[in-house]
């Protein structure tokens, strides 16, 4: 099977050959450009060797070329130039950003991402997507690095990717820091509802029982939805089962005893031990 970084390089080339802003749009949607080209650069951020060194470099230089083709695309009507400016525009240039992360990372290696997360005179986006290929890869040594940005004060994506690497660093008993993060964010609701699945998953990998007392307290008084992945209530029951071996009271479910209640949680813990390994990219202005 062709991987995906030689199948992204290929859609790039269609969508270069579009004649108009309607054209592109169809090839962006026929293609799926967005969706492979983060699974293409995730595989890229995570290999050890520097065999895509060479389509990692065409990547960029091909979203590069994109970024400038997209101003001058003409359109039928002004809708479609809208749109392009408004969502493809933004997408290219979070792809263009985070495949320049990846080549850094065929390049250089984790001494390469380290430099350009250092560098404060690069663009943001440049030093989030060196900084989220760093967690992807987590290498042993980095972890006090992801330590700094365990902090309410760091930048808000910043803070995202450290407490999802968090749970690759078990040796270093993090789970205090992560406890400590989310009572900080707690009032700020904002912040807490982007941070909480990020923080309570690296809870659960972790498995440490320092995060017992914050987890029983949420099983009371955390937020709940529908969709178990953003329900604190929900991940605190699985953690506090894991841990306990126990379902125990808590404000989601008033009988713990049904057995429809077993099944909620075991289809919820499933859920949580696939996405497990997964480090998220998010929007950084």
């Amino acid at each position: 099977m062709v991987e995906p970084i030689y199948r992204f390089a290929e859609s790039l080339r269609h969508l270069l050959r579009a004649s108009t802003a309607e054209e592109l749009e169809r090839r962006w949607d026929s293609l799926d450009v967005e969706e492979l080209g983060w699974r293409a650069l995730d595989r890229a951020w995570r290999a050890r060797t520097v065999r895509w060194e060479r389509v990692v470099d065409e990547v960029d230089g091909l979203l590069n070329r994109l970024l400038d083709r997209l101003p001058r695309l003409p359109a039928r009507s002004e809708a479609p130039a809208v749109h392009l400016r408004t969502f493809r525009e933004p997408a290219l240039e979070r792809l263009q950003h985070a495949a320049a992360a990846a080549l850094v990372a065929q390049r250089f290696g984790t001494a390469g991402l380290r430099t350009v997360v250092a560098d404060e005179e690069a663009p943001l986006q440049r030093r989030y997507f060196a900084f989220l290929a760093l967690a992807v890869r987590h290498p042993r040594r980095a972890w006090p690095l992801f330590a700094r940005y365990l902090t309410p004060e760091a930048h808000h994506a910043f803070c995202g990717a450290a407490a999802e690497a968090a749970r690759f660093y078990p040796e270093e008993r993090p789970a205090p820091l992560l406890v400590e993060l989310f009572e900080a964010v707690r009032s700020d609701l904002h912040l807490r509802a982007f941070l909480s699945p990020r923080i309570l998953e690296s809870l659960y990998v972790l498995g440490d029982p320092a995060a017992l007392p914050l987890c029983r307290e949420l099983l009371v008084s955390g937020h709940t939805a529908a969709d178990p992945e953003h329900c604190e209530v929900t991940r605190a029951l699985v953690i506090v089962r894991s841990l306990s071996g126990a379902i125990e009271p808590n404000v989601k479910y008033p009988d713990t005893e049904l057995e429809v209640v077993r099944r909620a949680l075991d289809q919820a813990e499933e859920l949580f031990r696939q996405k497990s390994g997964e480090v998220t990219p998010v929007v950084v202005m």
